[in-house]
């Protein structure tokens, strides 16, 4: 009876953490307002049901391959490829989430910077990629 109990408890608490996270996916993509944006700069106003099922889709299909330890094997160029799109979707949510926020002009406000916001959204683009660099090149070769 209590091995049922102890796996009931664990059954729970995975559910309750998908729950939750995928809860806030939810949250953060409808605060962010990326479907309806994506819609607008493609011009697909009509077709937005199929822009919502394809993150639907993605979701899905992603924690399936998660879950069953689904692997792909890539040559190099094309797992450089697959890096460079990655790259790219997580710069544009940080960026989407940063123009939501305003942090640049509440952060140049701040520190008096206005005239050198362009330099301040530079370094923090040079620092991300020199971050990405030393963790794929050298940290990850320690």
């Amino acid at each position: 009876m209590m091995e049922w109990a102890g796996i009931a408890l664990v059954v729970l608490t995975g559910l309750a953490g998908g729950l939750a996270v995928g809860g806030g996916f939810v949250a953060f993509i409808v605060v962010l307002d990326i479907i309806p944006r994506l819609a607008q700069i493609t011009h697909s106003g009509k077709r937005i049901a199929w822009l919502e099922a394809s993150v639907v889709c993605g979701v899905i299909y992603f924690t399936l391959a998660d879950f069953n330890g689904w692997s792909w094997h890539a040559s190099p160029l094309g797992s450089a490829v697959i890096g460079l799109f990655c790259g790219i979707f997580v710069g544009m949510l940080a960026a989407a989430l940063t123009e939501v926020l305003n942090v640049l002009p509440i952060l140049a406000k701040r520190l008096r910077l206005f005239n050198a916001l362009k330099w301040l959204l530079l370094a923090m683009v040079l620092g991300k990629i020199c971050g990405s660099l030393f963790d794929w090149l050298v940290y990850r070769s320690i």
